[in-house]
């Protein structure tokens, strides 16, 4: 009898998605498909997702944009401060996702853009709630149309991902999808300083603390570091997530994980502090949070009371 040895790290168990394979493939290359990614989810709440079409070059493009507006003086940036949940800068000490869980932490080791669904649904109240004008720095103009194309990409391969979800949870593609049309949804393009520019973490401060997402699937594009990111499985703890520079990083959030009665785990994880050894290391990650529409019913819960209660939880000044 051949023993399938145990994982040594959440790469293990986390599966490679190849969405060209997926649109091209028959019954039984489906199937395979579907049951790979059923089971990192299962696990872990990750997976990996290449044969999307989607050019490196304009995640290049975005990074190059977003790296002159982060290194501009602080004064220049607080003129777009904003709190978490809204449009525009979160500075250093905004942000503390480890509060999610309820645990005590010092503030993320992070600054981010962030912007939201922007297109309103003609009901005020929700409009006025979920769907306001995002604000674009005036000083890196190249910026938004840069943004604005990646973004429609974003939307686009997040409907294709919940389309496949649907179908590998029920055999139904639209089970997801069909409450997402017109849905919200975040994106952050998160700043890594080093230690050379921001100083040594506080005790117990990391770049991202411990925590799950809240909404459907998240989609992440990043870049490796030693300060980088890990995911936690009850099989192996803590380990470095797997990294490929042509694929996107995927999780599910808790609403997902809700959906399907907890059979899909939300994808616990954390960014490391920056080095002490790499005292020059500087990461940005650019990370779209997709969720579904307004008052959408998830097993009993109002979806999106559930996403401003948890928004209003990692806020820094809301410290458990």
């Amino acid at each position: 009898m051949t023993l399938t040895p145990p994982p040594h790290t959440a790469a293990d168990l986390i599966p490679t998605l190849d969405l060209a394979a997926w649109d091209r493939g028959g019954p039984d290359e489906r199937l395979r498909i579907a049951e790979a990614v059923d089971a990192g989810l299962r696990h872990t709440g990750f997976f990996l997702v290449s044969g999307h079409g989607i050019d490196p070059a304009e995640r290049a493009a975005i990074r190059a944009a977003a790296r002159e507006f982060f290194v501009l003086p602080d004064d220049a940036k607080h003129r777009y401060a904003v709190r978490v949940g809204d449009r525009g800068w979160l500075g250093p000490g905004a942000e503390a996702n480890a509060y999610a869980e309820g645990a005590a932490s010092p503030p993320d080791m992070k600054e981010s853009l962030s912007f939201a669904a922007d297109k309103p649904t003609g009901d005020p109240k929700v409009d006025a709630e979920w769907f306001l004008p995002n604000t674009w720095p005036g000083e890196v103009p190249e910026l938004r149309p840069r943004v604005e194309a990646y973004l429609t990409r974003m939307r686009a391969l997040s409907d294709r991902l919940l389309a496949l979800l649907g179908d590998v949870l029920r055999g139904d593609p639209g089970y997801f999808a069909r409450h997402a049309a017109h849905p919200t949804w975040g994106f952050n393009i998160n700043w890594y300083p080093p230690i050379t520019r921001v100083g040594p973490p506080a005790p117990g401060q990391l770049r991202i603390g411990a925590h799950t997402d809240f909404g459907t699937v998240t989609v992440l594009d990043r870049e490796p570091g030693s300060g980088g990111l890990q995911v936690f499985t009850e099989e192996t703890g803590w380990s470095d997530a797997p990294y490929d520079p042509d694929a996107f990083t995927v999780n599910v959030g808790d609403l997902m994980a809700r959906w399907t009665d907890g059979r899909w785990k939300a994808g616990r994880h954390r960014v490391l502090a920056p080095p002490a050894e790499v005292p020059d290391e500087e990461l940005i990650s650019l990370v779209y949070f997709y969720e579904c529409d307004p008052g959408t019913d998830v097993r009993g819960v109002d979806s999106h009371a559930y996403l401003r209660g948890r928004l209003d939880a990692i806020r820094a000044d809301s410290a458990p």
